[in-house]
């Protein structure tokens, strides 16, 4: 377990200069066309090199990374992010810190549940695919027929542990994911980039504490700052029933405000991971929880103020 547990901090200066101080450590000076020399103490670049690189003063970015006042340009923002090779994802979440930072502090708002509306429920329960409903922080929200009989137990846990992390974090889900580790770091970077947009959700802050108590992966993973969007992606699943599935997923927003997103599974048509969705759709005429229509967490106990 970690020695202390990691915290979600509600100050976007340090979230910045947090970021700016990963980015900066893992990017090796021969990475940007500089000499590594023989007596190099840090790892990384140094605070000067880098400023060097964009175009701005050493002591401008030393406050950036102390998380003093600063309010950079978004012209200075694109310096360093070209400095740093940053991907489109870091990029738009280096311009989101620094807005948040050039933000006066906002009286604490109330955050209402997350709630799937009927309609949606409706499709879910004529959806012949697997899909689910999946929260801001990676809370499952509702799922479709035969995606509870790919989530299989975990459908009936507590609704405040029904969490993609959490499963994925579980000492035995090794098993059932061939790749489980690669697809932690994935959603871990997903919550990152969720976090981001709103540091003091109770959910998140909640959420976040829980699992580096519980795991040093996610601890170690955290303390990265990586970031992705939810777009799309692979997951590969062994199922008890129907053996080994690789299935390709999209994320699709839900309408109106942003926050929960249908996440829908498929199979290459006619392949064999398309038979084997087949015949475990041919499964759900059984009884259980998993050929129940289209499930959602009780109202009276959300999972979590959205």
């Amino acid at each position: 377990m970690t020695d202390a547990p990691l915290e979600v901090t509600d100050d976007p200066r340090r979230e910045l200069a947090e970021f700016l101080r990963t980015r900066r450590t893992r990017l090796r000076p021969q990475d940007v066309g500089l000499e590594p020399g023989p007596r190099r103490r840090v790892a990384g670049l140094r605070r000067e090199e880098l400023a060097l690189l964009a175009g701005v003063s050493s002591d401008y970015y030393q406050r950036m990374e102390q998380g003093r006042d600063v309010r950079p340009s978004d012209q200075v923002l694109d310096a360093l992010a070209r400095a740093l090779n940053f991907s489109a994802e870091e990029s738009r979440h280096l311009h989101s810190l620094a807005a948040a930072a050039r933000t006066p502090a906002r009286r604490p708002r109330r955050h209402a549940p997350e709630v799937v509306p009927p309609t949606t429920l409706r499709l879910l329960r004529t959806m012949p695919a697997p899909a689910v409903v999946i929260g801001r922080f990676l809370d499952v929200l509702a799922w479709s027929p035969l995606a509870g009989a790919l989530l299989g137990e975990f459908t009936q846990r507590p609704q405040m542990e029904r969490n993609l992390l959490s499963l994925l974090l579980h000492p035995e889900a090794d098993q059932a994911c061939p790749e489980r580790a690669a697809t932690v770091a994935e959603l871990t970077a997903m919550l990152r980039t969720q976090v981001a947009a709103d540091p003091g959700h109770p959910r998140a802050v909640e959420l976040v504490g829980e699992l580096a108590v519980r795991s040093d992966e996610f601890a170690t993973l955290w303390a990265r700052h990586d970031v992705e969007e939810t777009t799309r992606g692979r997951m590969r699943v062994n199922h008890p029933l129907v053996g080994e599935l690789n299935l390709d997923w999209d994320a699709y927003p839900m309408p109106g405000a942003s926050g929960p997103m249908l996440i829908v599974y498929t199979a290459e048509e006619g392949g064999p991971d398309d038979e084997r969705l087949q015949l475990l759709a041919g499964l759900l005429d059984a009884p259980g929880p998993a050929s129940a229509s289209a499930q959602q967490r009780s109202p009276d106990t959300p999972a979590g103020p959205a």
